[in-house]
């Protein structure tokens, strides 16, 4: 049996409840007798984007992001590399045997197809591909394609029907559209790195590329939606502009209008959400922390009674959030101060008592042992080219009746190069002399 599939099989009954690994051969017999996968109900369903062909020009995290979300959900997806080195996320973070292990999970489902788009026969390669696509997502700076004679007006000109998802620093115009653009400068830009972080010390980021993953994220809602018009609406293909700075100001809350309207500056306030109270870490005696969000007028009642704060539960001026506000510091140095005596367990147990929204802060070892993740689905098992299991996140959002999935992990740099250039039309000697001149 492929250890791929035993090892997802196994995961996905192990998560369901209902098998060991003693009953494991069972199911093996299951699967030569019925075919793989008995737990996977949506095995001989149609996928959402079954039938849809798109082409990933983009590299490192925001194309690529988006790209990946098309495919775990059943688009034929063509990831275009440059044949020497290709994606340089390939050699980003933890490596394992000369690749990353995020690649794996960020290019999973795709096809691997090398193509250099700097000389004429690479730009008719794509122009081939762009015939028959649904949808092109690109994330070079802009310009960039126009002048390989791959842009927006070459392709749409070619098929009227193609969607193109532009992702860059800062859009497709304005007076900054030709700057270099990553993450780090649009999150800034976009208020959030302004806000983050505690009111005496510099702005910091968080731990992950938040900036480009809420631009693919808005890229493949751009995505469906153009694809949706065109589809249902009898529209044509339209291109969609994500400015990665837009899509982090498209989550700065009350931001502008709060200043625009009262003159008022959201700056830093460390782990609390500024004007709603309680809400903050707080440390455990145990040297943990815990997440308490208690901001609803009766949740706060009740969380003053779990710690034995009647006086605080019962006063007239804290009943809402307006009172608690001005108190902020005093019901954080309350609540805190409870924490402080507890371990976290003990802390989370009182507090779910309570029906009190909290949480501790979890870490990767935290998450994997978790029984909620494991009962959800969250977590699969897969095997890296040698063998090694591996384990990677499942795909979300998670749909009842057509849900995503992993098929293949991230493929070999050019892995698909020769079977979609052969359905392009190119001949076996054509492919070997391309591949001799570093086209493909």
């Amino acid at each position: 049996m492929n250890g791929v599939k035993s090892d997802r099989l196994l995961a996905q009954g192990q998560a369901a409840g209902c098998l060991n690994g003693t009953n494991f051969n069972i199911l093996c017999f299951l699967y030569f007798a019925v075919g793989y996968p008995v737990f996977a109900m949506s095995a001989n369903k149609q996928l959402p984007l079954q039938g849809i062909k798109v082409i990933e020009l983009g590299t490192l995290i925001a194309g690529p992001f988006c790209a990946r979300m098309l495919a775990e959900f059943g688009a034929e997806v063509i990831k275009i590399e440059a044949p020497e080195g290709g994606d340089q996320i390939r050699q980003w973070r933890k490596m394992y045997e000369g690749t990353s292990l995020w690649w794996y999970v960020q290019a999973r489902n795709k096809k691997s197809v090398t193509v250099n788009l700097r000389v004429p026969e690479g730009q008719e390669i794509v122009r081939r591909l762009a015939r028959e696509a649904d949808i092109v997502i690109e994330n070079f700076r802009p310009g960039a394609l126009e002048k390989w004679n791959i842009g927006w007006e070459q392709l749409s000109a070619i098929n009227p029907k193609l969607i193109m998802v532009r992702l860059s620093g800062f859009g497709q115009d304005g007076p900054y559209r030709d700057r270099p653009g990553f993450g780090v400068v649009g999150e800034a830009m976009g208020g959030m790195r302004y806000v983050t972080g505690y009111p005496d010390r510099p702005p910091v980021r968080l731990g992950i590329s938040i900036g480009d993953s809420l631009a693919a994220l808005h890229g493949v809602i751009g995505a469906m939606m153009a694809l949706h018009h065109r589809n249902v609406n009898g529209g044509r293909g339209q291109y969609v502009d994500v400015a990665l700075y837009e899509a982090v100001f498209n989550m700065m809350e009350s931001l502008v209008p709060e200043f625009d309207v009262l003159g008022f500056k959201r700056e830093r306030a460390g782990n609390a959400l500024p004007g709603i109270v309680p809400s903050n870490t707080y440390p455990t005696r145990d040297g943990k922390y815990v997440i308490i969000g208690a901001n609803n007028d009766s949740i706060f009642k009740r969380l003053m009674s779990a710690i034995g704060r009647e006086d605080l539960a019962n006063d007239a001026s804290l009943a809402t959030n307006a009172g608690r506000v001005p108190r902020t510091a005093e019901l954080d140095r309350a609540i805190e101060a409870w924490t402080r005596t507890h371990d976290l367990d003990a802390v989370l147990d009182a507090l779910e008592r309570a029906e009190v929204p909290s949480g501790r802060v979890y870490d990767a070892e935290d998450i994997l042992n978790d029984p909620h993740y494991a009962a959800r689905r969250m977590i699969e098992q897969w095997r890296l080219p040698d063998g090694k299991p591996m384990k990677i996140p499942a795909v979300v959002p998670k749909l009842s009746e057509t849900p995503g999935e992993t098929k293949w992990l991230g493929p070999r740099l050019g892995e698909h190069t020769a079977k979609v250039m052969t359905e392009l039309g190119y001949s076996d000697a054509e492919q070997q002399d391309m591949k001799q001149r570093g086209i493909i």
